[in-house]
């Protein structure tokens, strides 16, 4: 006879343990497992070496992988007897965290991971949707996110998922303190210290084609599984990526989803449903202060692979967020198609999709903009946005500010200054002429 699956899991775990809790050599394996089972298995002897010649040094941070290798190795074991062993006791190992390619924390189990938050054990598992509440609750003091939708036009709807203000915390955390350590592709310009939508621009001016590529859904297409892969390489046992992987993650609630309404244009129906699938499984919340780093961090392998598109073709790639920007000479434009289904299949294999009805190639002869830029010959801002701002400050000298904060602005003083420094940083001549009318504003009269 064989064992069954159920029995064959059950014996490995315990194994898995067993073996993890002492020495790492074959005699103290087939020991410790002789403590742990009831009879000690004839086989155990060859799983034990089995488990020595691929694994040279202990996986304590991987116990459920050891798990499913051993189980493995015993289906190529027939057993003695009619009847499995027995578990004597359970032995356990200690925790330990795997190779850490960068210095995040150690923290080598769920409860020290507790602790690093400074919440108890309970917390974290709510924290953590343990129950996979969020999905079907229907209260909102029960749920972890709050959710907005946002209208787009000839688009799916989109839904914003805002972590409440202690999911938060935890989160800004687990940023700061985790993945501010793990680097993104030298290609990925959003989200990343040092970089922006200026630098991600600057890679692509005076070029004479300029092709633009857009993601669909980025946030919502990068899975748990993406995540989890993240936090296991960067050293954390299986247990504490599990728990990061669900606090850094998300699944809407389906009541939820169910209320928006359908888009009018039926070429978009397949979107919209795309995009309802993607929110009803646990992935990356468009809004968590997480999302934008282990989106670059997901997206890393297809940074790495576009650039070398990029290079084979003696073009230039970068990437902010889900805004795909190449640009390089003439003889681009004649390889422009062959370049967008290389692209294509390159974003299909690593998980993602392309969003065609956002494609754009732009020749010098018009105008040429990435991330809302202009780069035909240097960085600029649009003539109609600069325009647009000289305008506000001119009626906010003639008729007071407030007549120009038709949005509410709450500081709308630095709203204003914030636009005049972005529009400088493009173009400085620009930016003094509206820093002049800037300092003509009577502020004291603000409402």
């Amino acid at each position: 006879m064989v064992y069954d699956a159920r029995t064959r899991a059950y014996l490995s775990r315990c194994l898995a343990d067993a073996f993890l809790a002492g020495v790492w050599n074959e005699r103290a394996l087939v020991d410790r497992a002789g403590r742990a089972l009831d009879p000690r298995p004839r086989w155990v002897r060859h799983v034990a070496r089995e488990v020595l010649a691929a694994y040279h040094r202990p996986p304590a941070d991987a116990p459920r992988e050891l798990a499913r290798f051993i189980a493995l190795a015993m289906r190529e074991r027939k057993p003695a007897g009619d009847r499995p062993p027995t578990v004597r006791r359970w032995l356990l190992p200690k925790p330990a965290m795997g190779r850490r390619r960068w210095p995040v924390p150690e923290i080598a189990s769920v409860g020290d991971l507790a602790r690093f938050f400074g919440v108890r054990d309970g917390e974290l598992a709510w924290f953590a949707d343990a129950r996979a509440l969020e999905r079907t609750v229907e209260e909102e003091r029960l749920r972890h996110y709050r959710y907005t939708p946002g209208r787009r036009p000839g688009r799916p709807v989109r839904v914003i998922e805002r972590p409440k203000r202690r999911l938060k915390e935890v989160q800004r955390r687990i940023l700061h303190d985790i993945l501010d350590w793990i680097p993104a592709h030298e290609a990925s310009h959003g989200f990343t210290r040092g970089r922006s939508v200026r630098s991600h621009a600057s890679e692509h001016t005076g070029r004479f084609v300029v092709i633009r590529l857009d993601l669909e859904d980025f946030f919502a297409s990068i899975a748990a599984g993406r995540v989890y892969g993240i936090f296991r390489t960067a050293g954390y046992p299986e247990s504490v990526a599990h728990s990061l992987t669900a606090l850094t993650t998300n699944v809407v609630p389906a009541g939820l989803w169910a209320s928006l309404p359908r888009p009018a244009d039926s070429a978009q129906i397949d979107a919209h449903h795309r995009l309802g699938r993607r929110l009803a499984t646990p992935h990356l919340p468009q809004g968590a202060p997480t999302s934008p780093a282990l989106a670059n961090l997901s997206a890393f392998r297809l940074d790495k692979r576009l650039s070398g598109l990029a290079a084979s073709l003696d073009v230039s790639y970068t990437r902010y967020a889900d805004d795909l920007t190449f640009s390089g000479p003439t003889r681009l434009v004649r390889a422009a198609n062959t370049l967008r289904r290389a692209v294509a299949e390159i974003v299909r294999e690593e998980g993602f999709a392309v969003n065609d009805h956002k494609s754009m190639l732009a020749t010098r002869a018009g105008r040429q903009r990435v991330c809302g830029v202009v780069v035909n010959e240097r960085l600029n801002a649009p003539r109609h946005e600069y325009d647009v701002l000289k305008a506000i400050l001119h009626n906010a000298r003639v008729h007071g500010p407030a007549s120009q904060n038709r949005a509410a602005v709450a500081d709308f003083r630095a709203h204003l200054l914030g636009r005049i420094s972005w529009m400088e940083s493009l173009n400085p001549k620009r930016g003094e002429k509206l820093r002049r009318q800037f300092a003509s504003i009577g502020w004291a009269d603000e409402g």
